[in-house]
């Protein structure tokens, strides 16, 4: 099966347009405002008008208000909403949009429990456990995602074109997220690293 392929942290419109022309499947802006990747609902709609058809918006919260949110979709064509605070199901699920929840693996995280508290998400993304909130670039232990988890996989966590084949080979996730690992500094990115990567993920999933 195909990986998809989500390119997160835009914040530019030539970036965007080069992760449309690499093949990105889905493209993420961040509406968390201590982010340096942040960007307002309004920068993000006009950043969103570069992308075409088929190709999914994602839109990431951290433990947002409802009317914060709500704004957000009301502004720009949200596919999917990606939480990674400390958000619960139900509130997840109040947005008549799908969700992804972000897990922050470490040892000791039942990462099973964890994704059978959110029944109704549409997948789990697995990034790496920092202080704060984001993954922060760093590679978490692979070993630790049990084979039986009940949820559609994104693996994220600092993913580059050196190591995305090796982590889609081990954990065989529909998906792969990421964002510092094709960047020339926080928040720009750089075109040839999200070619890059974009092939390596493609090469993966030929060998597999």
């Amino acid at each position: 099966m195909k990986t998809r392929i989500k390119i997160c942290g835009l914040t530019r419109e030539e970036d965007v347009e080069a992760a449309v022309a690499a093949g990105a499947d889905a493209l993420g802006f961040v509406f968390y405002p201590a982010s340096p990747r942040y960007v307002t609902p309004q920068r993000a709609a006009e950043l969103v008008k570069r992308i075409p058809p088929f190709i999914d918006v994602v839109g990431l919260f951290v433990n947002e208000s409802l009317e914060v949110v709500r704004a957000a979709c009301a502004a720009l064509p949200i596919n999917v909403l990606q939480f990674h605070g400390d958000e619960d199901a139900a509130y997840c699920r109040q947005f008549s949009r799908p969700y992804l929840r972000a897990a922050r693996v470490r040892p000791g995280l039942d990462l099973v429990e964890f994704a059978r508290s959110f029944p109704d998400a549409r997948g789990l993304l697995l990034d790496a456990f920092v202080e704060g909130y984001g993954g922060g670039g760093h590679v978490f232990d692979w070993t630790l995602v049990p084979p039986d988890l009940p949820s559609f996989l994104v693996l994220s966590g600092g993913l580059t074109a050196a190591n995305v084949g090796d982590a889609i080979r081990r954990v065989r996730p529909v998906a792969v997220d990421v964002s510092s690992g094709v960047e020339m500094s926080k928040g720009i990115k750089d075109h040839s690293k999200i070619a890059a990567f974009v092939a390596a993920v493609r090469k993966a999933d030929e060998s597999i």
